[in-house]
């Protein structure tokens, strides 16, 4: 009976309108173009509510965390929520085989025990502001690729230079959208004293590692909890004894009330990159290039991350990171190529493609205006696709697949254009290296350099491999192994200990023949010649990119156009629904922690092991006042529009309360970036009520959930 209901609500849905909703919205023009609607799905606030240029309103609890993931403050003393695996790379930081926080997890039991954490930033949108006119007055359809992009550079410093600020210190950043027809100016203002407050142990924040990742049913507490420290007058300051927790002007109330299928959902985050105006060719180029390079070349270094990882604690705190971040974006390119095969994605391209390329020739106007639109992108996309190929086998193998090289270009800025040592940036050397070898395990780079340097010798022609290659076959006998070994073997950035000493006494003659040295300085110099090669396809692609955003939208006027995610402030809305991803499956709304003991596998403890306390909690039942009949949420599923960067975005429900974190897509619409898929997508977020189970009943840490605004 309960399918039955929720599968007529589903069609309820479909055929009333109210369906899984496209689209990554601006905020400033919701009135417009969305508010309307959000209302008949049952949002009870106003546009103002979300964005208002003249008071502060729900976008101002919202913050972009770190560089790459989005986190929401949730008390009036600046405490933030984001995903664990946002935070991952901060709890890592301060993880030692003796104090294992990725393992055990952290809880500050006090304001003096939240650890500072250099490097990590949350930043507000203070003002947003279209000044499209401002920058589109000073160009012409006359002017070549080249100089339009002078003269926008240009135009964008002029508009920089003349904005008025609130405070000293915020920042100005002017971008692009719909390929460069449209231009948003945001004002912002960035936290650099931020701490860690309280993160599960991996065993709960990453629940299902690698196998679950991207998969529903999902059972993975993915949240972690930071505060936002500033000057006592309320300003961004760098970390000081004297600083104290931010009060922000608004801060998301949390309802622990939950939901049900058919309830209206809002979603507000920096998400990071679609390319829903992606053509045919380049799709091709996503399918037969792109992902298939970067899925073969990331599965062979992380398997042997992963064993080495297993094999030591030391190596898996130093990897952990590492290994996540490549491993996210690995699955997604597998899920990725088979989301839009299944889909028959090229197929609803095509036909778009030849639909518009119709609209264009009826007329000799757009013709002349529109029509070499799609042509310009067929002769970027294909024209460069050899160089890229090869650039993506370089920075994927080469810059970050072998780490000394890393090492290498940081140590660089010793050595002056005199080819001297300047003695007066070693102690910034000195930082950078020590920073980097905190993370590096000499045995683990060397073994995958080695897999990496005879993956290239496989996949390329002599002549495309850069110059240190000719080396591994003239002197090495073709033996890259051995060439390996000596680079590793006698290089001065093979290790700390040599790194160091080499820092006591730095000589420049020693650095310029290091042999770690030369082998960077050829892989760059390879690497640089094709990215200049690529940049006059780059410059075809964008005026064929721009001419075909613009043409669609005024081939359909009526129709509500969405910018590609660029990484800045977005609005999507849709609802709780469950779906049946194929012919005789169906996927329920949400998950319990009934479903995460059953996953416990022994065999497997690195991605499925259960906490001793989270088992003795579900043998008791001591749920608190977070259970729903007598069950524990843990995840739940929206139809919500978003994409990477995303991670950590509040998920609210119609009165602009929390009720969980956004932070996964789903197995079956993993082509979701290039085309919206309203039968399958789906957003996978964390119950708000798991979050406060964990912080309350599994870590005692009652002082967060008291500072929280809780609506019962």
């Amino acid at each position: 009976m309960k399918r039955f209901i929720v599968l007529c609500l589903a069609l309820w849905a479909g055929v009333s309108g109210v369906r899984a909703d496209e689209g990554m919205w601006l905020l400033p023009y919701l009135q417009k173009l969305n508010i309307k609607d959000m209302k008949a799905r049952g949002f009870r606030l106003s546009a103002e509510d979300i964005y208002d240029v003249n008071r502060y309103a729900i976008k101002d609890a919202v913050v972009i965390f770190g560089g790459g993931c989005t986190g929401e403050v949730v008390s009036d003393r600046g405490l933030v929520l984001t995903n664990h695996h946002c935070g991952f790379g901060a709890i890592q930081q301060h993880s030692t085989v003796e104090r294992d926080y990725l393992k055990n997890g952290f809880w500050a039991m006090s304001d003096r025990e939240e650890i500072p954490t250099p490097g990590l930033t949350v930043t507000f949108i203070r003002r947003i502001e279209d000044v499209s006119d401002r920058i589109l007055s000073q160009l012409d359809d006359s002017l070549s690729e080249q100089d339009r992009t002078v003269k926008v550079v240009q135009a964008i410093a002029m508009v920089k230079s003349q904005t008025k600020l609130d405070r000293p210190g915020q920042e100005v950043e002017i971008k692009d959208f719909f390929g460069g027809n449209q231009y948003l100016l945001f004002v912002k203002e960035v936290y650099t004293d931020v701490r860690l407050v309280g993160a599960p142990p991996s065993s709960i924040g990453k629940f299902g590692g690698d196998t679950d990742n991207w998969m529903w049913p999902r059972h993975t507490g993915d949240f972690s909890i930071f505060r936002i420290y500033a000057s006592p007058d309320g300003a961004p300051a760098d970390y000081s004894e004297e600083n104290v927790p931010y009060r922000p002007p608004v801060h998301l109330p949390v309802s622990v009330k939950g939901y049900k299928p058919g309830d209206f959902t809002m979603i507000i985050g920096f998400p990071g990159s679609t390319e829903r105006y992606k053509t045919s060719y380049e799709i091709d180029y996503t399918l037969d290039v792109a992902n298939p390079n970067r899925i073969f070349i990331r599965g062979e270094r992380q398997k042997l991350m992963m064993e080495d990882m297993l094999a030591s604690d030391r190596v898996r705190i130093q990897y952990a990171s590492k290994y996540s971040s490549s491993s996210n974006y690995w699955k997604n390119s597998i899920g990725e190529n088979r989301g839009l095969k299944r889909q028959r994605v090229r197929e609803r391209k095509l036909a778009e493609e030849e639909k518009f390329t119709e609209w264009a020739n009826t007329d000799p106007e757009r013709r002349a205006k529109y029509g070499e639109a799609l042509p310009l992108i067929r002769k970027a996309v294909e024209g460069s696709a050899p160089l890229r190929d090869r650039l993506q086998y370089f920075s994927e193998a080469l810059i970050r697949g072998t780490e000394i090289i890393g090492a290498v270009g940081a140590a660089i800025p010793l050595i002056n254009a005199e080819k001297q040592v300047d003695t007066s940036r070693i102690g910034e050397i000195a930082g950078k290296l020590q920073a980097f070898y905190k993370d590096y395990n000499p045995p683990t780079d060397r073994k995958i350099a080695k897999r990496m340097f005879r993956l290239l010798l496989d996949s390329l022609s002599a002549e495309e491999l850069p110059s240190c290659f000719a080396v591994i076959r003239e002197n090495f006998g073709g033996d890259a192994d051995a060439y390996i070994d000596y680079v590793y073997d006698n290089s001065l950035f093979a290790s700390p200990e040599k790194a160091e000493e080499f820092l006591r006494r730095p000589d420049a003659n020693a650095f310029l023949n290091d042999p770690a040295y030369k082998m960077r300085r050829e892989v760059v110099k390879t690497y640089n010649a094709l990215v200049d090669s690529i940049r006059a396809f780059d410059s075809v692609f964008y005026r064929g990119h721009r001419l075909y955003v613009a043409g669609l939208m005024a081939m359909n006027p009526d129709k509500k156009y969405y910018p590609d995610a660029n990484f800045t402030m977005r609005l999507s809305y849709g609802q709780v629904l469950p779906y049946e991803p194929q012919d005789a499956v169906y996927y329920d709304y949400f998950t319990t922690l009934d479903g995460v003991i059953a996953k416990e596998d022994p065999q497997n403890a690195y991605e499925f092991a259960v906490p001793d306390k989270l088992k003795e909690l579900y043998r008791e039942r001591d749920y608190g006042p977070y259970a729903e009949k007598g069950v524990l949420p843990v995840n739940f599923i929206t139809t919500n529009d978003i994409t990477g960067g995303n991670s950590g975005s509040p998920v609210m429900n119609r009165k602009g309360e929390l009720i969980g974190l956004a932070f996964d897509g789903n197995w079956e619409a993993m082509s979701g970036d290039t085309v919206f898929e309203p039968r399958l997508q789906r957003t996978i977020c964390v119950d708000i009520r798991y979050v406060l189970f964990i912080i309350d009943r599994f870590a005692g840490d009652t002082r967060l959930i008291d500072e929280m605004t809780i609506v019962r």
